[in-house]
């Protein structure tokens, strides 16, 4: 099983949401999709899971195209979308054995599924007693129910508090194995602690396809500095090895380098070639923060 996206445009009026978009996620992936506010992950998630039929382009699962075959496909999807929307003023048990009867799914499936996501314990509560974090557990479950072999997760961990995110990171790095899963989320640690390939989108398109294992191995070193005074880019564009520049505000730079080799003795000559003092100046590990910086400012 996968999915692939091929070519995958959509445009609201004269925006352009989504703009050409390809990738392919294979089973047993679990895929990160982060990008700024805007950027077009959730209409892509909804073209993914047909909630939007109207699109350039196609996406096909399991070599099926979702344009020709989606009430048969959407059966091996399925989505939690971020506002999670439930009833409730249900029961628990009472919403998910709706959402089973839906799909025709025997109880003891069910059951199975709602053990899984930690709420037998929680199944005669009415859904708008629940904390957020069981809330979210609820919209998972429904996702899961059939089975699918696709599981589309849009922000899944807002507003849960710590303990909670790890469970459901750990709940989701679990489903992993035998799914293919499509995450998006703002928080950059959950990434890393959940996927193993990240697609970054800015304005509809994706500029950064990662390999987060491999990333973590580039060579690249990242130099925090701040100068005494402020500083025009064209100038720090004279030193050796920098891959990229990025503003922080006043004098305060980040500085990309494509090597390990300790840079700061370059930064010193820098400052003191053009008459600069530094103020600060503090190392880095290139992580997949500084990557999202770099590639969405």
């Amino acid at each position: 099983m996968s999915i692939k996206i091929e070519n995958v445009s959509k445009i609201y009026n004269t925006q352009k949401a989504v703009h050409n978009v390809s990738f392919e996620i294979q089973k047993g992936e679990i895929v990160g999709l982060l990008g700024p506010n805007g950027a077009g992950k959730s209409t892509l998630m909804k073209i993914i899971t047909g909630f939007i039929d109207s699109f350039d382009g196609d996406v096909f699962v399991g070599g099926v195209s979702v344009k020709k075959e989606m009430s048969n496909l959407q059966k091996e999807i399925g989505y939690l979308p971020e506002s999670n929307p439930l009833y409730e003023e249900m029961y628990v048990m009472e919403y998910l054995t709706f959402i089973a009867d839906v799909h025709k799914i025997p109880k003891e499936e069910l059951i199975y599924v709602v053990k899984t996501v930690g709420l037998t314990s929680e199944g005669h509560k009415k859904i708008q007693e629940l904390s957020k974090g069981y809330k979210q557990r609820v919209g998972l479950a429904a996702a899961l129910i059939h089975n699918p072999k696709i599981l589309i997760l849009d922000e899944p961990t807002t507003g849960l508090d710590p303990n909670q995110l790890i469970e459901i990171r750990e709940l989701i790095k679990s489903l992993g194995k035998n799914k293919i899963i499509l995450f998006s989320t703002h928080i950059m640690q959950e990434v890393e602690a959940v996927c193993e390939r990240v697609l970054i989108l800015k304005k509809g398109e994706i500029v950064a396809d990662e390999n987060l294992r491999k990333l973590k191995e580039q060579e690249k070193q990242v130099i925090e500095v701040e100068f005494d005074n402020q500083i025009e880019q064209r100038l720090l564009d004279q030193l050796p090895s920098l891959k990229s520049t990025t503003s922080l505000g006043g004098a305060l730079w980040e500085l990309t380098f494509d090597t390990k080799e300790d840079m700061r003795s370059e930064v010193f000559d820098f400052a003191t070639k053009n008459e600069l003092k530094i103020i600060q100046l503090n190392t880095k590990i290139l992580n997949l923060e500084s990557l999202f910086r770099e590639l969405t400012n």
